[in-house]
């Protein structure tokens, strides 16, 4: 090869190096955000994203608004960050403060409904075209590299984050409040017994975490604009960041940020099919070669798992028997009282509680939480619509072989899920999703990508709408009594105790792992189970149904419902899917859905079932 052509190569090589370090700040600096409000307040805010697309149109605005000028560009990127970090202050204030003692997953989903308010306010406010940012005063131009060229202002990138990364060392390490700051992340009960201001210091944790996120979305702006999907789109990315890092660990989010960014960048010239996964394929590497992260620890993990769930659950009573078999009664009784459109509803209803009550069942008797149970649903779909699809299999066989197939892929996965815990773990299982997700959706000549798969009808004998919610309903009421079944048999109340305390388990000999192991191909098999009901009610599948999303709304169901109760999963389902089916209907729903979640986590913090249970439950005593 002639000298001229090796150089050039070389060129391209770094300039492929660079650009990757580029793209890894503002990666970094939403990730570091994310991980100092984690570190300190123990909250896993899926908003965070909504501060980084905030950020970017505001500094849009900010700049167009200014005179022209190198000085008003970057003061309107730092106003931007100011202002979004101000809107966290309103956050953290009116709502988060609230639930600081309610269990985690509860603040998760109250920052899911500030996403869905963000998403059409900013469609309100800045319209729902993409906008072209605006380039860099003097930063126009590109620097030639060994005869490749690199933009000027990816340079201005490369040198901003280790800039705010030092900033943030001194001071996390030369000032009293960073001294704070340290003190909460490890042990916030200890600080606050000091006398520490914990409503002052999360407060401020929470305007610097925002700040970052603002900064992030704003000095993005000239290199890749402003729009509507860029909350969703960062927000995966920065919790894969803060995990590969170590969840609290600042210099461990920027190495993992710079590794993401290199992958990233030399990923799609080596396996371009590769794009959509690498990150979670990494994360998945990490997290079981180092269950805390490169640079994280396990004392925060463990404090903040601990409170998952503590319900102390008991078999009904007589009294709670005949309720449940008046409620049954009526379930079989709703075609006379629907129509059509109804019983598809209350068809979707009876499949979302199988799938939420199999969730359930490692996240409050297991105390294992997932965050990609998705995975399961619609790999019962897709293993129902894919037997029928090459192998014309009948309709009955294809829902018996669904979870038997689901079931030995949750065996795998759980195997190397169940060693972690927490967050961790919930990663974990968002890392597996999404690489089954990628394959679905990229081996488009087997499951049809994109496009799914038409035409997976019932068989003509359950054609019927009212027949087939009659089928449905029997197989999901017997899903849903084995899985109550498991959790008062001894392995239930095994599984509960090795979640209320897993060191005296191990100490008098129980295999803890193995059990959880269990549970979790356990609720595997049974999401896939119905997932292989779900494909036949809809006639097709398409990716999506193993979405992240999906995962979330599995999630969002049990906590609407209550994780304290059996009952919960059902009245989650049931008030998640009829609330969306009658709002999105609605201009501006997100923000209606958004509100009403919000005021439901601050009104029944223990859920619509918790809540009625607590308040009622003396009544239904034998």
């Amino acid at each position: 090869m002639p000298k001229l052509e090796k150089g050039i190569l070389l060129g391209f090589y770094f300039v492929q190096f660079l650009t990757g370090l580029s793209d890894a700040s503002a990666l970094f600096l939403v990730a570091c955000g994310l991980s100092l409000i984690f570190g300190v307040l123990r909250i896993v805010n899926l908003a965070h994203g909504s501060f980084y697309m905030v950020g970017a149109y505001l500094a849009y605005y900010l700049i167009a608004n200014f005179p022209q000028g190198a000085f008003f560009f970057w003061a309107g990127i730092l106003l931007a960050a100011l202002t979004v970090g101000t809107i966290g202050i309103v956050i953290e204030t009116l709502l988060l403060r609230r639930l600081y003692y309610a269990p985690e997953l509860f603040i998760l989903f109250a920052t899911f409904g500030i996403v869905l308010i963000f998403q059409d306010l900013s469609r309100w406010f800045f319209g729902a075209e993409d906008i072209l940012g605006q380039q860099a005063p003097g930063l126009a131009g590109s620097i030639d590299i060994m005869g490749v060229l690199l933009p000027q202002y990816d340079v201005v990138l490369i040198v901003i984050a280790p800039l705010i990364l030092v900033g943030l060392w001194f001071f996390l390490y030369r000032t009293r409040w960073g001294i704070l700051v340290r003190a909460a992340t490890e042990d916030r009960e200890m600080s606050d017994a000091l006398g520490v201001n914990q409503s002052r210091l999360f407060t401020g944790v929470f305007f610097l975490g925002s700040c970052l996120a603002g900064l992030g979305g704003a000095i993005q702006l000239p290199k890749g604009g402003a729009n509507l999907l860029m909350d969703l789109n960062i927000i995966a990315a920065a919790f894969v960041v803060v995990v590969v890092g170590g969840m609290g660990s600042i210099p461990g989010a920027y190495l993992a940020a710079v590794i993401i960014g290199e992958l990233s960048a030399f990923g799609v010239l080596i396996f371009p099919q590769s794009t959509l996964v690498l990150m979670f394929l990494l994360m998945a590497v990490v997290l079981v070669m180092r269950p805390h992260g490169l640079l994280g620890n396990a004392e925060p993990e463990v404090q903040g798992a601990a409170k998952m769930s503590t319900a102390t659950l008991k078999p009904a009573s007589k009294k709670l028997k005949l309720l449940g078999l008046a409620l049954l009664i009526l379930l079989f009784m709703m075609p006379v009282f629907v129509g059509s459109f109804g019983l598809v509803l209350m068809t979707e209803i009876a499949l979302f509680a199988l799938a939420s009550m199999s969730l359930y069942f490692i996240m409050g008797p297991g105390g294992m939480v997932s965050f990609g149970h998705a995975a399961f649903f619609g790999g019962g779909a897709y293993a129902a619509a894919l037997t029928v699809h090459y192998m014309q299999t009948p309709m009955e066989l294809a829902i018996l072989l669904a979870p038997l197939l689901v079931g030995l892929v949750a065996l795998i996965i759980g195997w190397f899920c169940v060693r972690l815990s927490g967050v961790y773990l919930a990663m974990l299982t968002l890392a597996c999703a999404q690489i089954c997700w990628s394959i679905v959706f990229q081996w488009g000549k087997f499951t049809g990508g994109d496009d799914g798969i038409l035409g997976i009808w019932p068989s003509a004998w359950a054609s019927d709408k009212t027949v087939f919610y009659y089928l449905t309903l029997i197989l999901c009421i017997g899903g849903i009594m084995a899985l109550r079944h498991f959790i008062f048999a001894p392995f239930g109340y095994t599984l509960r105790a090795c979640r209320d305390s897993s060191l005296r388990v191990d100490s008098i000999g129980i295999n803890r792992h193995r059990h959880q192991w269990f549970a979790f191909t356990l609720a595997g098999t049974f999401a896939g189970f119905a997932g292989g009901i779900y494909v036949f009610s809809k006639g097709n599948v398409f990716p999506d149904v193993m979405a992240i999303p999906r995962s979330f709304d599995f999630l969002f169901m049990i906590l609407l419902g209550g994780i304290e109760t059996l009952f919960g999963p059902i009245a989650g389902s049931a008030a998640f899917t009829w609330l969306h089916d009658q709002i999105a209907r609605i201009d501006y729903w997100q923000l209606i859905l958004g509100c009403i979640f919000i005021l439901l986590v601050i009104a029944f913090p223990d859920g619509i079932a918790g809540s009625i249970h607590t308040r009622l439950g003396r009544y239904f005593e034998d």
